[in-house]
């Protein structure tokens, strides 16, 4: 998700754009983001909104109004420029959600009111560099996920055509023997639930499944792991360089400046001599 880096207007709306994008109204609105997040979660006990649902709805109203207030603000300080960022398509797309009525056939929207905490997600960079990373690993992540369903697809076959007369429930048709794979996968009861019945009727099936745990969980479910912490390692260096790179501007602009001031200053004295 790009953040744009163009010029931006002056005047009214770039004193909007400097209050709404201000690192104490960001901060503020973080803070906002955490406590909408508890009083919506307060929402889910009865007693309590018996006592403080008023004042709970009452704020959940005023956060919505800031977040309309801080969208709208950088939408009239951005302007079209403002859907360039994703991160701020993400926060309007979050925003116009809760703005949808909740009465009627679409009370169950009042649910999805909880989605405004995944804004913590634009507002927070360490959050941020995290799903950036994500999607940088997204094709690494396709592929080993296409190489998971290959096994998958291959191992529904053989327990189908294996076991799935003696154990139809688990091992009846291709679906049911994919589930029941991917459950073994999870390590979630296995052994004492799966495998050692199957291996009551069929004594060498533990040669399958244990190379199918060592295949699945062990080695593939790892590169998962791999690719993520690459693409992580990845964004963390390319921030290391964005930011020498500005310093290194800076350090840059600063010796013009001085150099600037040095020549002016040499102009003087030799004005000065000159005079003299």
């Amino acid at each position: 998700m790009n953040e744009g880096t163009e010029d931006q207007p002056v005047g009214v709306t770039g004193k909007i754009g400097t209050f709404v994008e201000g690192k104490r109204f960001q901060q503020f609105v973080t803070t906002l983001i955490v406590l909408n997040a508890i009083t919506l979660g307060l929402e889910t006990s009865t007693a309590v909104v018996e006592s403080w649902g008023r004042i709970l709805y009452g704020f959940d109203r005023f956060v919505l109004a800031i977040f309309v207030i801080e969208i709208t603000g950088k939408l009239i300080y951005r302007k079209h420029r403002f859907f360039l960022n994703g991160w701020n398509v993400f926060d309007f797309v979050i925003v116009t959600i809760a703005l949808m009525p909740t009465s009627g056939p679409l009370a169950v929207l009042r649910a999805l009111r909880i989605l405004r905490t995944l804004r913590l997600i634009s507002v927070v960079p360490a959050m941020r560099n995290v799903i950036q990373a994500l999607i940088t690993a997204i094709p690494g992540l396709f592929s080993v996920g296409t190489l998971i369903l290959l096994f998958f697809y291959v191992g529904g076959v053989l327990t189908t055509k294996l076991f799935g007369d003696s154990f139809p429930d688990w091992f009846g048709t291709l679906g049911l023997s994919m589930y029941t794979l991917f459950q073994i996968m999870t390590l979630e009861s296995w052994s004492m639930g799966i495998v050692r019945p199957v291996m009551e009727l069929y004594p060498y099936a533990w040669i399958f499944f244990i190379t199918f745990i060592l295949v699945t969980t062990f080695a593939v479910l790892n590169l998962f792991i791999g690719i993520i912490v690459d693409a992580m390692q990845t964004q963390h260096v390319a921030e290391n360089k964005e930011e020498t790179a500005k310093a290194h501007d800076e350090r840059g602009a600063i010796l013009v400046e001085l150099t600037a001031v040095r020549q002016e200053m040499t102009e003087i004295r030799k004005q000065m001599e000159q005079r003299k």
